[in-house]
């Protein structure tokens, strides 16, 4: 039996300790095995191919690092799966490879560098292409060496290599074949103009726009057999680039979608594991025992465990955790997940609702919410955002986010000029309040007393909001357990996710706890104006007591108290 099949039946077997995610890429190796024999099938898998990859790694490379530094590359198990699967199958017309794609995603220190840049290797001297162009790709210049350099190291320990390619400062060849191995980034003179027969992406978390990689991709299209690869660790933005495609990828792996032109590997712990269980590591570092020592794990858990920003650092390189930073107000992974209560936008026509609006930067992003109490602790939320038209490029570019595409989308609306048009703000929640009822409207007095008069005359109740601690801190800290509790109806708006991803927050002595924008990742707007609104909905509609009542009531007692007359 072949060393990727072999490899796949332990798995799916239980043989071998592996995530739900590598179980499933196994499970899909097995069945496409068995759909190869039929006619109709367009793929088969070359096992000899395979094996040929496998011998060029132990008799051309060597490896260039540490304690194994000049010994010949010998690909642990799982790494055979994934070159394997690679290079193995193929597509049954004219024999080149079935993948155009390949993802691999494992902890820091798996040997992921020295993997991609075997490929690069193998490809530039084994696909038999002329004029093969190869690039290792990162946004950064010294990002885009890290594959190249280790590429270059290997031909420097390896005397058979160095007989067939040259090395330079910033280039592979292999003049045989007219080909070359280059590192590109994104602030490079050299974007136009390539002709890409093998992209290697590098930690791909990092980029914060996907230009690089569909650069790459687009420059493709004049190879008959090109490979677009990804070797990344998981990241602290759930709104990247990298996260979406992880999240494709896994809907790949899940059957949910069909794409027969991407391999992947997603060395992961699975939802229900226990993180701090050292027996799980092992799921997200399929080098352990190898290049990952798990009394170095232990250890450096054990050192991070009770410092937030390291224990978060330790799940996202260590684990292969998607997080979000270290002060982050909301747990993402269950905001992620499905509400545990399922209604619809139509259902929230005629009831009650409270909204608010953040409208702090008029050059900037403008958010309005509008938040529905419900039964048990529930609460549904409704958010749009405006923005001024003639900075929608700007900002699109200093926050990360491609605005016009929410545009299309209906979750912002565009107004003409440089700064925000409080008209259109007023406009819309007004036509909103033909659909729900809205009892109050929550305004932060600062830059809004226009809106707030106009309001007023239109027959609304506007109640002003201060962004303190004694008013936020008690609805940011409920409004989390909302989220934790999955009781937070978002009906999966990318934009408020984006928000409530991006909010940080910040203590007083007291404990109390807001949100602090200058602290935050990125915008959080849409999550300040759904704070705002709690500070109405949960205290109105729960019973609770007016955090404002409390902190007037607090402050008068002390007053009492000095004077004497308690």
């Amino acid at each position: 039996m072949d060393s990727v099949t072999s490899y796949a039946k332990k798995v799916v077997a239980g043989k071998i300790i592996a995530g739900d995610s590598v179980k499933k890429a196994c499970k899909r190796h097995l069945k496409d095995l068995k759909k190869s024999k039929r006619k109709d099938y367009p793929y088969y898998f070359d096992a000899e191919q395979a094996e040929y990859c496998f011998a060029f790694a132990e008799n051309y490379c060597r490896h260039s690092k540490g304690k194994w530094a000049g010994k010949p590359l010998i690909l642990e198990d799982w790494q055979r799966f994934v070159v394997g699967s690679i290079f193995g199958w193929k597509r049954k017309d004219d024999d080149t490879r079935r993948f155009r794609y390949f993802y691999i995603q494992v902890a820091r220190k798996n040997g992921k560098s020295t993997l991609m840049a075997f490929i690069g290797l193998y490809v530039i001297v084994c696909d038999g292409e002329n004029g093969a162009e190869i690039y290792s790709a990162a946004t950064k210049k010294d990002q885009a060496r890290i594959i190249f350099d280790e590429a270059k190291n290997m031909i420097g320990k390896s005397p058979e290599l160095r007989t067939i390619l040259t090395t330079y400062r910033n280039n592979i060849t292999f003049d045989a074949q007219l080909s070359k191995f280059e590192p590109l980034s994104s602030d490079s003179e050299t974007l136009d103009g390539l002709n890409v027969h093998l992209g290697l992406i590098d930690e791909l978390h990092a980029h914060k726009t996907g230009d690089v990689y569909n650069i790459l991709d687009s420059a493709t299209g004049a190879r008959t057999q090109p490979l677009i690869g990804t070797g990344t660790t998981a990241g602290r933005n759930p709104n990247c680039f990298c996260k979406e495609l992880y999240d494709y990828y896994k809907n790949i792996l899940n059957e949910t979608v069909e794409n027969e032109d991407i391999f992947i590997y997603i060395a992961e712990l699975d939802e229900n594991d226990d993180w701090t269980d050292p027996q799980n590591w092992i799921k997200a570092n399929p080098n352990m025992n190898v290049s990952v020592n798990l009394k170095d794990m232990e250890s450096v858990y054990t050192a991070s465990k009770n410092i937030p920003s390291k224990l978060n650092e330790f799940k996202c390189k260590k684990l292969n955790m998607w997080v979000t930073d270290t002060a982050s107000w909301a747990n993402m992974e269950q905001y992620n997940k499905p509400p545990t209560l399922k209604i619809t936008k139509e259902d929230l026509i005629g009831k009650k609702c409270y909204a608010a609006g953040d409208l702090a930067v008029r050059n900037d992003l403008a958010s309005v919410v509008f938040e529905f109490p419900l039964s048990d602790r529930y609460f549904a939320v409704l958010h749009h955002s405006f923005i001024p038209e003639d900075k929608i490029f700007d900002n699109s570019q200093k926050h990360h986010i491609d605005y016009q595409r929410y545009i299309d989308m209906g979750y912002i609306t565009a107004t003409p000029g440089n700064a925000v048009d409080f008209d259109y703000i007023e406009d819309y929640i007004l036509r909103m309040r033909d659909k729900y009822d809205i009892l109050e409207v929550c305004l932060d007095p600062w830059n809004a007393t226009q809106l707030e008069s106009h309001l007023i005359d239109e027959g609304m109740k506007v109640v002003e909001v201060r962004q303190g601690f004694k008013t936020l801190s008690e609805p940011t800290k409920e409004l989390g357990i909302t989220i934790e509790e999955r009781k937070l109806i978002h009906f999966d708006d990318p934009i408020l996710k984006w928000a409530v991803g991006n909010t940080v927050v910040t203590f007083d002595e007291n404990g109390n706890v807001r949100p602090n924008k200058a602290k935050s990742i990125n915008k959080i707007d849409p999550a300040m104006a759904l704070i705002i609104a709690h500070t109405r909905a949960y205290t109105h509609e729960l019973n609770y007591v007016d955090v404002n009542a409390i902190a007037a009531a607090q402050l008068a007692e002390y007053e009492e108290m000095l004077r004497g007359q308690i």
